[in-house]
């Protein structure tokens, strides 16, 4: 997929933070998006607008893709609006921190849900139109802590584990189609998640990353763009961009 010019894009959690980086990028290149949202019905909406005042097409579409018939639904309006679907990006997601001890089912429930269920659901969802594409793409957001762990993280790490885990396994099982299925684990990147952290403590985890700063979310975006252009020979792997912290 060497030219993205009218390929079509759904990217789910697409409104804010690292989705919203995702789905300016992916616009840049041509592509018509579907931005997901679940309850941020604004900023999906602004940045539909700011597409469309850039010449690109985009569309909002609200959809709790933790909910089979959502993602389908969410499928079926961007099919309706753009007439086909080339590429998937998996971004929704939440935090429910708690230590272990503290963690109740249902905390750890919403996270698995929201952030692993969903990417059963628009894969499912998805799936047939992706292999009829000329090139499909599955991208796959996870996290450093699915690889390495974190604190208080029992829930959001199995989720994203778990995500890594479903990329390789689908990888394989369509090595034999057009579609390629990539995971992208960031490290510390500045959100509005994580410049809430204190300072103090914001201090410690930039010093323990040998870049020396949180990472950018357009520089998340540039690498959806990657291997959604350039990966046709890359499939089931793990595209880290974390600094060096997780080697």
């Amino acid at each position: 997929m060497t030219e993205l010019q009218g390929k079509v894009a759904i990217v789910t959690g697409g409104s804010k933070g690292i989705g919203a980086a995702i789905t300016r990028e992916l616009a840049s290149q041509g592509v018509k998006v579907a931005v997901n949202y679940n309850s941020s019905k604004e900023s999906a909406e602004a940045i539909v607008n700011e597409i469309r005042e850039n010449g690109g097409s985009a569309i909002a579409v609200q959809a709790d893709v933790s909910y089979a018939d959502q993602a389908k639904h969410l499928v079926e309006e961007t099919k309706a609006a753009f007439g086909q679907l080339d590429i998937l990006v998996n971004n929704a997601g939440i935090t429910r921190d708690r230590s272990f001890k503290k963690l109740g089912e249902e905390d750890w429930k919403k996270v698995i849900d929201v952030n692993l269920h969903s990417v059963y659901n628009t894969t499912s969802a998805a799936l047939g139109d992706l292999v009829e594409a000329e090139a499909g793409r599955i991208i796959n957001i996870s996290s450093i802590i699915g690889q390495a762990g974190g604190f208080g993280q029992t829930n959001y790490a199995a989720a994203k584990a778990g995500m890594v885990g479903f990329t390789k396994s689908l990888a394989l099982e369509l090595a034999k189609t057009n579609v390629t299925v990539n995971a992208i684990c960031p490290g510390f990147i500045e959100t509005e998640m994580v410049m809430a952290i204190p300072e103090e403590v914001r201090a410690n985890i930039v010093a323990k990353i040998p870049k020396r700063r949180f990472g950018q979310v357009n520089e998340i975006a540039r690498g959806v763009v990657y291997l959604v252009k350039d990966g046709a020979y890359i499939t089931g792997q793990q595209l880290n961009i974390n600094g060096g912290l997780y080697m």
